[in-house]
Order: C-alpha cells, then sequence, then structure tokens
C-alpha cells in the first residue's frame, strides 16, 4: 500500500520502480483520492527479488509519504460471487450464500459475497457485463423474476469470460444462458458457493445446464 501526493505522475513513479525489479502488476486499485491518494499494488515478482530493496527504493520517491506491505485482496476476501436483481430474491439467495460461505471460510476458504438489488433491463445487463471487470468475481447470481433481452446477452458475454452464472427459475430468456438454474433463491445462493469453493465436493461441469 502506497500513500502520497495525488498529483499526475504518482502512478507512473510507483510503477517505474516495480518494473526496475522485474515486478509484474497483477492488480491495483486507488481507495482513497483527494490531496493525499491511497494506492493499492498487488505485483508478482521473480524468485529471489530483493522486496526490502524494493520497499526501499518506493520510499524513496519524493512523491510518496508511506509504503506498507499489506496482504492482497485476493488473501483477505477472497473468491467474490456477485448477486443482482430484484431485492427481496437478492436479500433471500445473499442469505444462502452467506451461510454456506461462512461453512467454507471457517476451514480455511476464502469467500465474500457482494449483493446489489436493482431493476430494469437496460442497468441490470450493465451490472450483469462488470462482473467481468471486478476484481476476484468468479460467480454471479441472478435473482429476479423476470429476466431477457440484453441482460440474456450479457449472461452469455460473462460466461465467456470464465464467469460462473446461476440463475433462479424466473419468466424470460436469461435462466437458459446461465449454468445452472435453481428455483429456490436460498438454495442457489448455497449452490453458488459450493461450486466455488476448493473445500466442496460439488462438480459444477456435471452439474451445468440442469435445472432444480
Amino acid at each position: 500500500m502506497c500513500e502520497g501526493v495525488d498529483r499526475p505522475g504518482t502512478l507512473h513513479a510507483i510503477t517505474t520502480v516495480i518494473l526496475a525489479h522485474s515486478g509484474n502488476i497483477t492488480g491495483i486499485e486507488i481507495p482513497e483520492r483527494g490531496e493525499r491518494a491511497r494506492v493499492h499494488v498487488e505485483i508478482d515478482l521473480p524468485s529471489g527479488a530483493d522486496i526490502d530493496r524494493l520497499v526501499a527504493d518506493l520510499r524513496a520517491l519524493d512523491v510518496l509519504a508511506q509504503v506498507e506491505i499489506v496482504p492482497t485482496m485476493a488473501e483477505v476476501y477472497g473468491k467474490r460471487i456477485i448477486v443482482v436483481g430484484g431485492g427481496a430474491q437478492v436479500g433471500q439467495v445473499a442469505l444462502g450464500a452467506i451461510s454456506e460461505a461462512d461453512r467454507h471460510n471457517i476451514r480455511g476458504e476464502k469467500i465474500s459475497i457482494d449483493t446489489i438489488p436493482i431493476v430494469g433491463e437496460q442497468t441490470l445487463a450493465a451490472a450483469v457485463r462488470a462482473v467481468a471487470r471486478l476484481p476476484r468475481a468468479v460467480a454471479l447470481v441472478l435473482a429476479g423474476a423476470l429476466m431477457g433481452g440484453e441482460i440474456t446477452a450479457a449472461v452469455e458475454e460473462v460466461r465467456r469470460h470464465g464467469i460462473l452464472v446461476v440463475s433462479l427459475n424466473m419468466a424470460g430468456s436469461a435462466p437458459k444462458a446461465a449454468d445452472l438454474i435453481v428455483s429456490d433463491p436460498v438454495q442457489a445462493g448455497v449452490m453458488a458457493v459450493m461450486a466455488v469453493a476448493r473445500t466442496a465436493s460439488f462438480d459444477i461441469a456435471r452439474q451445468r445446464g440442469r435445472t432444480y
């Protein structure tokens, strides 16, 4: 985590130092901006890299006031499951997903659940497409009573990016584009977690295309 002045060139200075140490940036976020900025940069370093030297070189930059090594977001929050759709259904899916994630997380897994209750075809389609751009997102649950049209096209797109899609058994064409259709919203949340948890005995490849 780097903290320093918020001005043009700060990010360039940080990445230049990382490049000089042959670091490969795997993730970057700017969680705070204003008079000062905080930049969270995740990097892979080659075997034998001098981490202390890298930190010292970053601290030597005049644009940075503080540099700290922190765990990656994957280490802290793990895989992300995104639940979108109508408020009541989203709440029930989240109930199942959070309960199941808790069961796996206490055994060493790291799975977090994000929700956003929204309606409207274009709004939902944009939310679905955005999942492919979210760091650590591995699965999407569609929770609603009717989804189709542009939402269906968006589901097909994110699946091509490797995102698992679970849909409630609802009206419209979107469910048929999903990997799995589940009628009960609580169970949909449970199965979404089971499908991505390494601590679960659940093979999504054998379930893909089924309706429960």
